[in-house]
């Protein structure tokens, strides 16, 4: 049996609005995949050690808040102090276009917007997990 895949969904900061948190939470896990949430208002320090702690494939970050440029980066630079920076890390919420292009280059591997079908955002992380 293969090894299932093992997500941490995370909402980082101050923003208290994770339903489509857990939206992506159950899709994931109705997918096969193993999904931990970490609940509301994580630091970026809290998401990295639950995310080495758990050994997951792929972080999911969360931010309807407008501080994802902040937080996201935190989260990658973290990851990559702690030599953990092959878990691939996703962003979504109210992200403006702007920000995509610098978000990719700081490292976070997609960025997914509202409305954005379920299947492309489990497909992505199907994809990142076998390293493609």
């Amino acid at each position: 049996m293969p090894k299932k895949i093992r997500v941490l969904i995370a909402k980082p900061g101050l923003d208290g609005h994770d339903r489509g948190a857990k939206v992506i939470a159950r899709a994931l896990r109705d997918a096969g995949m193993e999904v931990i949430y970490t609940g509301l208002r994580q630091t970026p320090e809290d998401i990295v050690e639950a995310a080495i702690q758990e050994d997951v494939d792929a972080i999911g970050l969360s931010c309807l808040s407008g501080a994802h440029m902040a937080l996201f980066l935190d989260v990658v630079k973290l990851l990559r102090k702690r030599k953990a920076g092959d878990i691939v890390v996703a962003g979504g919420g109210i992200i403006p276009e702007e920000d995509v292009p610098r978000l990719k280059k700081a490292g976070i591997k997609a960025v997914f917007g509202p409305g954005t079908p379920l299947g492309e955002i489990v497909a992505f992380f199907e994809k990142a997990a076998k390293g493609a």
